[in-house]
């Protein structure tokens, strides 16, 4: 009779096969104290990303789809599928570090109320990448972002509020998002919870998720302890359309939480935003000239072009 283990580590590989073979070598190389299973859900990758999951890692649990069910729906297969009592929901473009799911898993023992888990999360130069954990969303956050705020003063807890402006993950605290590229739950709480909404299809899962698991008693908590690699981005190389992925993840959670008012500032929020930045990069171009100017113009006229589509979030 095989016992069950103690956690099922999850991985979503979409179009990054070799980050996601280092990933994986990672997970075995450094998680010693903690009984794991790993299943990984490949979503119809086009590079071979499955054949060599497959060649490597025999023993691991691999689901190769035909399409792409997206981030959200991705891990809710694999989480039907799990046997561990808790989950760990891993990016592919992350690298483990010094033991940091034996120490996640520890820090779970120790705080136990918490019922949500992160930890701290780096570029591959060992610098911090800060997108761990946030804020729940706010108009004025999102309005600083909008506005290039947030790049001005990126330490600032006024003008980058949501990301926790001028922490630099050096201390354990209780968060409102843990990002989903390292997150802990208890499989028990994922089912009460219903895991991801399903109206998600990339970015915006784990903040509904985390919202949901708070009105239920929960208050996620990060430690910086427990560290990875975090490359990010690597599976969504097209920037108009990860622009837009972000914006529909942005509105279907407003329209899920807000109420009518500040979901129509919102919209009004961003329909400045995409206009204004077409314009701006557009007159740049003309008077400027060069490939970038060019470029960046083009990714906000394409994004303009799609409002009528990011507007309605992914209901639309």
């Amino acid at each position: 009779m095989s016992i069950a283990p103690a956690l099922s580590i999850i991985v979503v590989s979409y179009n990054t096969r070799e980050v996601t073979l280092e990933c994986l070598r990672s997970v075995y190389r450094e998680t010693r104290q903690t009984r794991f299973e790993l299943i990984v859900v490949d979503n119809n990758s086009g590079d071979g990303s499955a054949e060599a999951i497959a060649a490597e890692f025999p023993d691991l649990t691999l689901i190769a789809r035909k399409d792409n069910l997206g981030f959200g729906g991705a891990n809710n297969l694999a989480a039907k599928r799990a046997m561990g009592a808790h989950l760990l929901l891993l990016n592919p473009d992350t690298v483990v570090l010094n033991g940091a799911i034996d120490t996640l898993m520890q820090f779970a023992h120790d705080h136990p109320k918490a019922g949500i888990w992160g930890g701290r999360t780096l570029f591959a130069d060992g610098s911090l990448n800060a997108t761990s954990c946030w804020r729940e969303m706010s108009l004025w956050g999102t309005f600083c972002w909008a506005a290039g705020l947030t790049r001005l003063w990126p330490n600032s807890p006024i003008f980058n509020r949501d990301a926790y402006g001028g922490w630099r993950r050096d201390s354990v605290r209780a968060v409102d998002t843990i990002t989903g590229c390292f997150l802990l739950i208890r499989r028990a709480d994922w089912q009460a919870l219903g895991g991801f909404d399903p109206a998600f299809f990339m970015y915006g899962e784990e903040a509904d998720l985390c919202l949901r698991a708070r009105l239920r008693g929960a208050r996620p908590m990060m430690t910086p302890d427990a560290e990875i690699i975090h490359y990010g981005g690597l599976s969504d190389t097209v920037r108009a359309a990860k622009m837009e992925r972000l914006i529909r993840a942005k509105i279907t959670l407003a329209a899920k939480h807000w109420g009518p008012l500040r979901l129509w500032a919102l919209k009004a929020l961003f329909r400045g935003l995409v206009a204004f930045r077409a314009l701006a990069f557009g007159l740049q171009a003309r008077l400027a000239g060069g490939q970038g100017p060019k470029d960046r113009a083009a990714t906000w006229r394409q994004v303009w072009s799609h409002r009528v589509d990011w507007l309605n979030g992914y209901d639309g």
